[in-house]
């Protein structure tokens, strides 16, 4: 009684420190919450939070590094190779530094952290917040990434290939959802005075025995057959008007007192009867009863803090139960777990103990049914053992947190054991509130905090490698960029003017090739003297037709022969205009550009076989230019040039340029001949008052002619004027009309000719320089991409470098008040 009484006043005492440390841990939850929201926006708007990977090098570095140094005593770090799995390429040597009092979890290349090392200060084990064989793995933000048909990967490119980096991102962004919505039932938790007792361990641990002898009554329903498969929460009677009472909760709808819909009534005498017929129904019961003894005795009506206690299901009484009492531990602010100390820890007791040492970090053992082993210090021993490795921190204090008893003789007579049980826990859940209450809420927090250091460590790695990848695209690609914009002008003006030369050059040296040739054909000559190639004789005027036709036909081949000439000065110029192109590629285009593959073939040039040329740009890329018959070969095959009009005879256009025009622009002699004599006659008889003449025109000239001869003085100059006709025509077909026709076609000729002279070249020119342009214009437009790429990545890269700083200082602001308060 005199302890009891202590532990009661000992409780008034640590009220008013208890709320206080409830502020600071309530201020400390609003930050994390905060943090993780910023990270949450973070990831989903500016940067893709990347999910690292951290593996052991080997077997060797798996474990702590110890680095010493004369400076400073050694220190504990454990080096890893961090990786992605979204990105498996990416991969580095970090040096990982487990939390410590005042410090993060640092997270450092290797490289930095070899050479830094000398200037780190000392770290005793016994300050570290997360365990260094844990500071290599995430608490909270721990994704299951086993992929495949037998859950498992065999490495990093199994999980890109089925998992994108917004995949993960996603995944990862509702794992930080979660972690939110753990945090509000944490404040939840911590804002309520009342506490929640949970009772649970294996079957037949006897558990409901164990809460009849706190209760010091026999209310929770006892049998050899695992019967308890509801909730049973039992709460002081003082809570329901002092009325001693069954609820039975409606599934589905939130239980409130006050609201007789939400439950069922029923008699405490029913409870054991209820529990039996509903074995298989999971239910959940509000137990309100009374208890006789004093507030300094009694844990439910302790007179300070409202206190419920909770008898759940065996863990592993079936997978469904089970799980309902994994997801009911996280409400609970104390974890009472009974083992049998006949079995000790089953796999479900130990994966239940794992998971909710690392929630609470201190959980209330009891190891019931001591009494009837008979080497009990050996039971005792293998117990702790186990409890050491599943809750290291309720290993520590296990003398208050491990007690070993026998709940069913404690109704029977006094136990000793069984009161310092009693003792223990109204202290650790009275007295001890801060540690049972509130340290659920600060390890989680630590868990979480010690998640961001990692995640945002982690990331910042991958930012300030992207932002030196981004600086030295910056710094390779602007120089480019700015020496193409600053060369495009002068690459169109070299690319004019080379094609302009070479067309020009070309065209020059063909004329004075052509034209020599053709004004031997302008004066019906040969335009080049080739053997085997000569004039056809005249057969006469019956033939004259005919002999206009030949005569056109070995002017034009022998213009074939000329142009061959011409043709291959212009290869030569067109080759050197094309080889200057190249090289001026060669000296604009930025390395990594490639080069043009088309090549130059100056055969192809001037060729008239559509089908080959077709082929060599097909297979090669060729350079070709050109029209249907492009330039002068095969004239002499030309329909177009071969056939034969009135013009090739008399050459009216001619004659009368010759007397009519300007005789300065005129190179041929504008001596009278009686071909010239003709020709004015038929000139002037083709002209009709100013009109050149036309079917109107003819028509009209006959009529006047006919006026003409019906005036009597006209009639007297008819007679001369016919004369004289008539003897310039007899001249005409007899004299001249043999070397006149050579000459009139060869005229046309070389009219046609020189219309053609350096298209050839131009087009091979231009087609070149258009391909270079079109090279350098995508080049350009590629560094440009490239750039702003780069300069997009720099800016996203250097501001999430920032953001991930100062969220290491945040989380380390909030990790101080946390210590501050588990120190207090």
């Amino acid at each position: 009684m005199p302890q009891s009484e202590d532990i009661h006043s000992k409780m008034e005492d640590v009220q008013e420190k208890y709320l206080e440390q409830k502020e600071r841990l309530l201020g400390a939850i609003d930050s994390a919450k905060t943090i993780l929201s910023d990270l949450r926006i973070f990831n989903r708007d500016s940067w893709v939070v990347r999910y690292p990977q951290l593996r052991d090098q080997s077997a060797e570095e798996s474990t702590p590094v110890e680095v010493s140094t004369s400076k400073a005593p050694k220190r504990k770090s454990i080096r890893r190779s961090l990786s992605f799995a979204d990105d498996p390429t990416f991969q580095t040597d970090v040096v990982l530094t487990p939390a410590r009092k005042g410090m993060a979890r640092s997270m450092t290349l290797a490289s930095i952290a070899d050479e830094t090392a000398e200037e780190q200060s000392n770290e005793e084990d016994e300050d570290r917040l997360v365990a260094p064989s844990d500071a290599a793995d995430f608490h909270v933000f721990r994704l299951d990434l086993k992929l495949g048909s037998h859950g498992s990967s065999s490495s990093p490119a199994a999980l890109v290939s089925q998992l994108e980096k917004a995949s993960i991102a996603n995944l990862l962004d509702d794992r930080i959802g979660a972690s939110m919505n753990h945090i509000n039932k944490l404040r939840q938790r911590v804002e309520d005075k009342s506490s929640k007792v949970l009772v649970t361990g294996d079957l037949n641990a006897g558990k409901s025995t164990f809460v009849n002898a706190l209760l010091k009554r026999e209310v929770m329903p006892v049998d050899q057959q695992p019967c308890t498969t509801a909730f049973c929460e039992v709460h002081d009677a003082a809570d329901n008007d002092g009325k001693e009472e069954l609820h039975i909760l409606k599934e589905g709808i939130p239980y409130s007192r006050e609201d007789e819909s939400t439950y069922t009534r029923a008699d405490l005498s029913e409870l054991e009867s209820i529990v039996s017929e509903n074995e298989n129904v999971q239910q959940m019961l509000k137990v309100y009863l009374r208890d006789a003894r004093s507030p300094t005795e009694s844990l439910l009506s302790n007179g300070i803090v409202d206190i419920s206690l909770i008898d759940a299901p065996g863990l592993n009484r079936d997978s469904m139960k089970t799980t309902a009492v994994f997801a009911r531990q996280e409400e609970i602010d104390v974890v009472v777990f009974v083992v049998s100390a006949e079995n000790h820890f089953t796999l479900s007791a130990k994966e239940f103990l794992w998971n909710a040492s690392n929630e609470k970090a201190y959980l209330f053992i009891v190891v019931n049914k001591y009494e009837q082993i008979r080497d009990k210090a050996k039971c005792r021993r293998l117990v702790l053992e186990q409890i050491k490795q599943l809750s290291p921190r309720t290993f520590e204090d296990a003398e208050d947190l491990v007690h070993f008893v026998d709940s069913a003789s404690a109704f029977q007579k006094d136990s000793q054991s069984f009161e310092n049980l009693e003792s223990s826990l109204r202290s650790f859940v009275l007295v001890k509130r801060a540690k049972s209450k509130l340290t659920p809420a600060s390890t989680y927090l630590t868990h979480l905090l010690s998640d961001v250091d990692l995640l945002v460590g982690a990331n910042a790695i991958v930012a300030e490698t992207e932002l030196e990848r981004a600086l030295e695209d910056l710094n390779r690609s602007r120089p480019v960029l700015e020496k193409m914009k600053n060369g495009r002008e002068a690459l169109d003006e070299s690319l004019e003017h080379v094609e302009e030369a070479g067309s020009s050059r070309s065209r020059m040296r063909t004329k004075e090739i052509l034209n020599d040739a053709l004004v031997r054909v302008g004066q019906g000559k040969l335009g080049v003297e080739v053997s085997g190639l000569n004039m056809p004789s005249y057969p006469g005027f019956l033939g004259i037709w005919e002999y206009a036709r030949e005569v056109r036909k070995t002017l034009l081949t022998s213009v074939d022969i000329a142009v061959k000439l011409a043709e291959d000065e212009a290869r030569k110029i067109t080759s050197t205009g094309v080889d200057k192109v190249f090289q001026l590629g060669e000296d604009h285009l930025p390395e990594g550009v490639e080069r043009s593959r088309r090549v130059f073939m100056p055969e192809a040039m001037f060729s008239t076989d559509k089908l080959a040329r077709k082929k060599a740009r097909r297979q090669s890329g060729a350079l070709l230019a050109g029209g249907v018959y492009t330039l002068g070969i095969s004239l002499g095959q030309r329909p177009d040039m071969l056939e034969t009009t009135f013009f090739d005879i008399f050459d009216v256009q001619h004659q009368f340029r010759i007397h009519f025009s300007d005789k300065s622009s005129e190179e041929e002699d504008p001596s009278l001949t009686a071909l010239s004599v003709a020709s004015v006659g038929l000139g002037a008889l083709t002209m009709v008052g100013g009109k050149a003449l036309g079917v109107r025109g003819v028509i009209e000239g006959i009529v006047r002619l006919t006026d003409l001869l019906g005036n009597q003085t006209a009639r007297k100059w008819a007679a001369p004027v016919l004369g004289a006709l008539t003897i310039g025509a007899a001249v005409y077909f007899v004299l001249e009309l043999p070397s006149s026709i050579p000459r009139t076609v060869g005229r046309r000729i070389q009219a046609t000719l020189v219309k053609e002279m350096g298209r050839e070249s131009r087009k091979v020119l231009r087609l070149a320089s258009w391909d270079l342009r079109e090279r350098f214009r995508n080049a350009m437009e590629e560094r440009g991409r490239e750039v702003r790429g780069a300069e997009d990545m720099e800016r996203k890269a250097r501001k999430a470098v920032e953001w991930f700083r100062e969220v290491e200082q945040r989380a380390g602001g909030v990790r101080c008040a946390v210590e501050s308060i588990a120190e207090a």
